[in-house]
């Protein structure tokens, strides 16, 4: 393996990534690289949460079992993860795995988390507790239209990038000026520095049908392996409902349904719409953020062999 050398695997939701990512690692450690495989580190933001392992189609311990994964299940659903502690964490494993000889394949859809430790973020202090605290408590009261122009009288360019309703990164925004005494984006508009690795970067660019196929397929397959149980278990805990890991595509519609408010039918049928509405809004912004080296088919049955092929002249 080349010193230094990260993989990454980026792509929509549904679109392969994860078993891409395995069956790379399994192939380093059949061709003998390193002390024998490639370890998957997540990259997508859901993925993150520990109760959702079905809902945001996380490995399965038996693809657990047969390579090392990492940062999969490790946070509370009511704990927020920005761009900037993934891209520590995330860095933290990859020195991990080059040290010991193991190659790195980053695996996601977040497309702002691979950006961040590729291209790197402007350092914002820490935000005491409390601040974040209150702006909670001032969404709550105030309402998201009142918090939105509050928060324009700081920071109006932050607030012409967010959608209104998002309350978490308005909620986020606010924190940043009443911490810091700066807005946001101006933060924002701060280089970072990048990180020291050289990375590989492949994008999975599937063709539109099927995907769309494929996000349907994956959500009845989750209803059989269980998911009506695992999210109603989150919900009989009456959570808050602004936690972050349940903005999970299908926990929302999940919800209503659990509450009366929509058969099983309805709620299946927006879910499946709400992540195909996402998956587009992903392309967009990998075709438009993303330089990749090598844009992937899934949909062939060459794709392994191709990315295979690929990897083999750049000496991974």
């Amino acid at each position: 393996m080349t010193e230094g050398r990260v993989i990454v695997v980026a792509g929509p939701t549904a679109s392969g990534k994860s078993a891409l990512a395995l069956a790379l690692a399994e192939r380093l450690r059949g061709k003998g690289q390193g002390k024998g495989m490639g370890t998957v580190i997540n990259a997508d933001a859901m993925q993150t949460y520990d109760a959702f392992p079905i809902l945001t189609a996380q490995p399965s311990a038996q693809e657990r079992a047969r390579v090392p994964h990492a940062l999969y299940g490790v946070m509370p659903l009511s704990e927020t993860l920005s761009a900037a502690r993934w891209r520590t964490l995330a860095s933290s494993e990859i020195a991990c795995c080059l040290a010991e000889g193991r190659t790195p394949i980053l695996c996601g859809g977040s497309g702002l988390y691979l950006r961040t430790l590729m291209q790197g973020i402007s350092a914002i202090p820490d935000v005491p507790p409390a601040v974040r605290e209150q702006a909670n408590m001032d969404w709550q009261a105030m309402g998201a239209d009142s918090f939105r122009a509050r928060l324009a009288e700081r920071d109006a360019a932050i607030v012409g990038r967010l959608k209104p309703g998002d309350r978490q990164r308005h909620i986020r925004a606010w924190e940043v000026v009443a911490g810091t005494g700066r807005p946001l984006s101006d933060w924002q508009s701060d280089a970072g520095t990048p990180a020291p690795w050289r990375f590989a970067t492949l994008l999975l660019a599937p063709e539109r049908l099927w995907l769309r196929r494929r996000i349907e397929q994956r959500f009845d397959a989750m209803l059989d392996q269980g998911v009506l149980a695992e999210v109603r278990a989150v919900f009989d805990g009456s959570p808050d409902l602004g936690w972050p890991g349940l903005k999970a595509h299908g926990a929302p519609e999940l919800f209503h349904h659990f509450r009366g408010e929509l058969p099983l039918e309805k709620a299946r049928q927006i879910a499946i719409d709400h992540t195909r509405q996402y998956a587009k809004r992903q392309m967009t912004w990998f075709r438009h953020q993303l330089t990749p080296n090598l844009v992937v088919e899934p949909q062939s049955a060459q794709s392994l062999d191709t990315v295979a092929q690929y990897l083999d002249k750049m000496e991974v």
